[in-house]
């Protein structure tokens, strides 16, 4: 073949795609192309092969090879492929954007249904001049009488080609570096681009540092397990030795040979798994096996709750696994991580076109080869198609846990601490997944036990009906989970931050529904009855001492007759007026007072039953009066929320001067 040099042809409606500067957002990305369109070269021969076209030799281990040479400051892409001609290089590489991989598959497309051609864009090879100076191709075809081609580029639109040394079937692409990339060609940077892209492409992926060397070693025999890697092997010379005998005589023995020694070198181990656990039939995997996958893709070695593996194949091709992790925390910072993959080709994580936004929670891998990519494989083009798989993986993961809840409800409890934040938020976020949990949201109640809403109604229908108690902070309202149990009313363990929008949400999908916080207001089952005119003296005579010890003049105070005479005081904060303080603090908002928007506040409750509360109104003007209404106040508010540093330093100086009174 005579020598060509030629000008690159444009085969695209729009030339940005194909400057090598802004086709791809990561640089790192040329890795993952060229070694996807090496892969596509020997999956091409493998079914030609198929379908008779083509007779593979017999001893033929089909393989990509990556080659780094950090002195040369080169990488070479190694497949025994298909390989091209002189015209199919024309054709695929001199004609930019033609994809080779889509003429295929038209060709032979009814002759086999065994679509796993990942090239759809004719533009990867390109992504090597990111990286490269220069490119160039070595390349033998297959067919009978082929010759082999030689291509270079320079990264203009300029190529020469001519004929080349190459005597086997297959395709080598070798980079020369430019000087900002030379880090792709050190091995530890390698490898690690290849484990994000190449973890589960099809075809084997080796790996050879041109400039390490042959690494071997010595071992003894007994190590060696696989003949094939031995090299070379010797025998030390046997040696005699004069061994006395048991009569006392003396004979000369053989000593035993010294142990064969072997110089080996390990059989290099392919870097991705061409059979990934998602390919396979749920039917074939074990339990073990989902959990080491998990491990080694998200190398988080505590144990998944449980998974789910989607498997479909219409109306579109879908598979993958969903992972539960343990999501027990504040939900804002749970960061989860969903692989999407395109025919073993990862994409990229978390689209958010494909998972829907609640199972970005969770950990997984999906695989859909029919996903709309755009040129650079890297994002979806808009597509109603992407909005179906989608509500597909919503179903599924629904379907999921409510079967779980019908079938396994034992363990579906026992997950539940972990996965309600993930579900809650699901229902907030997608209409329909509310719809299919509606009946399997579960609530814990004071006594451990897991109910559904119904029946969390059912438990207080009688005094509160339509009403559901609920605890924030168990420590800190342990004092009305006391009243609570005493008096034989029931609430339900809500501490996680979505539960506040989740009942909101509850609130507003069931007529008549309230939630009220354990210490919103004090229910009449823990009062003693009294008249209002019974109490009317007492209560001015608190307020007046109350706010004057306090110097606050809003303080609102409140007197009851607790049936536990032990409680001296509470702070209630009514439900509307709590949620107003928690909409301040999400906006950022602290220690602004609610009556700012027409709340009331907190409210100071006083037991007249309590013996220090009669105290101070039988010496409301008493020299220690002031010191225990600060007291009782910081005690109340203690059993609703964390004081603040200045009030804790002067609830603990308090105490100490209570203490001394008393001791006097």
């Amino acid at each position: 073949m005579a020598n060509e040099h030629g000008n690159l042809s444009i085969n695209s409606q729009n030339i940005f795609p194909i400057i090598k500067k802004w086709m791809y957002s990561d640089h790192d990305i040329f890795y993952r192309e060229l070694i996807s369109n090496a892969c596509d070269a020997i999956t091409k021969l493998k079914k030609l092969d198929l379908i008779g076209e083509y007779e593979a030799p017999d001893d033929i281990e089909y393989k990509v090879i990556v080659k780094v040479s950090p002195e040369k400051k080169t990488i070479q892409i190694i497949d025994n492929g298909i390989g091209m001609t002189k015209d199919e290089v024309n054709e695929y590489i001199n004609q930019i954007a033609f994809s080779g991989a889509e003429a295929f598959l038209e060709k032979y497309k009814d002759k086999t249904n065994e679509d796993q051609i990942i090239g759809h864009f004719g533009l990867g090879f390109y992504s090597a001049f990111m990286v490269a100076d220069t490119v160039t191709i070595d390349t033998l075809s297959f067919k009978d009488g082929s010759t082999a081609v030689h291509w270079s580029c320079d990264g203009g639109t300029e190529y020469d080609m001519e004929d080349s040394t190459k005597d086997s079937p297959g395709t080598t692409i070798t980079l020369f570096l430019n000087e900002d990339s030379y880090e792709f060609a050190n091995e530890y940077k390698a490898k690690e681009v290849i484990d994000k892209y190449c973890s589960f492409m099809p075809v084997p992926i080796y790996f050879e540092n041109e400039d390490a060397g042959q690494q071997t070693e010595d071992i003894l025999e007994s190590e060696v397990t696989d003949k094939d890697t031995v090299l070379d092997t010797y025998v030390k010379d046997a040696v005699t030795e004069e061994v006395e005998k048991e009569d006392g005589t003396k004979e000369v023995q053989e000593k035993e040979p010294a142990k064969k020694m072997a110089k080996i070198v390990k059989r290099p181990v392919a870097l991705n798994d061409i059979h990934p656990l998602w390919t396979k039939h749920p039917n074939e995997c074990t339990d073990e096996e989902y959990k080491a996958f998990y491990r080694n893709v998200f190398h988080d070695y505590k144990e998944p709750l449980f998974w789910i593996h989607l498997n479909m194949d219409y109306p579109f091709n879908l598979k993958g696994i969903l992972y539960f992790p343990k999501i027990n925390t504040e939900y804002e910072s749970i960061e989860g991580t969903i692989k999407l993959y395109n025919n073993q080709v990862f994409v990229a994580d978390n689209i958010k076109e494909v998972i829907p936004e609640f199972l970005l929670l969770l950990k997984g891998v999906i695989d859909c080869p029919d996903l709309p990519l755009n040129v650079s494989r890297s994002a979806l083009q808009n597509d109603g198609f992407v909005k179906k798989i989608s509500e597909y993986i919503t179903k599924k993961v629904g379907d999921k846990l409510s079967g779980m809840c019908k079938t396994d409800k034992e363990n579906y409890e026992k997950y539940w601490d972990d996965i309600s934040p993930f579900i809650k938020f699901g229902c907030l976020k997608d209409e329909k997944f509310n719809d299919k949990m509606t009946n399997y949201i579960l609530f814990k109640n004071l006594d451990g036990k897991y109910l559904t809403l119904t029946e969390c109604l059912e438990e207080n229908k009688e005094e509160h009906e339509n009403t559901i108690f609920y605890v924030t902070n168990e420590t800190e309202q342990s004092q009305y989970i006391n009243l609570f149990k005493e008096t034989g009313i029931d609430a339900v363990i809500l501490t996680h931050n979505i539960d506040q929008p989740f009942i909101t949400h509850l609130e507003g999908k069931n007529e008549n529904l309230k939630f009220a916080r354990i210490d919103a207001d004090l229910s009449d089952s823990f009062k003693e009855e009294t008249s209002e005119d019974e109490l009317k003296e007492i209560t001015t005579t608190l307020t007046d001492v109350f706010k004057k010890a306090l110097n606050n003049d809003n303080l609102n105070v409140k007197v009851e007759k607790l049936k536990n005479a032990s409680i001296s005081s509470m702070i209630t904060l009514s439900e509307q007026d709590r949620r107003m303080q928690d909409m301040m603090k999400m906006y950022a908002m602290p220690g602004m007072d609610p009556a700012m928007f027409g709340g009331n506040g907190l409210t100071l409750v006083l037991n007249a039953n309590n013996e220090l509360v009669q105290y101070i109104v039988a010496h409301k003007d008493g020299e220690h009066t002031p010191l225990f209404c600060e007291q009782l106040y910081d005690l109340a508010l203690i059993s609703h929320a964390p004081l603040t540093p200045a009030q804790m330093t002067n609830f603990v100086a308090r105490s100490n001067k209570i203490m001394e009174l008393l001791a006097k």
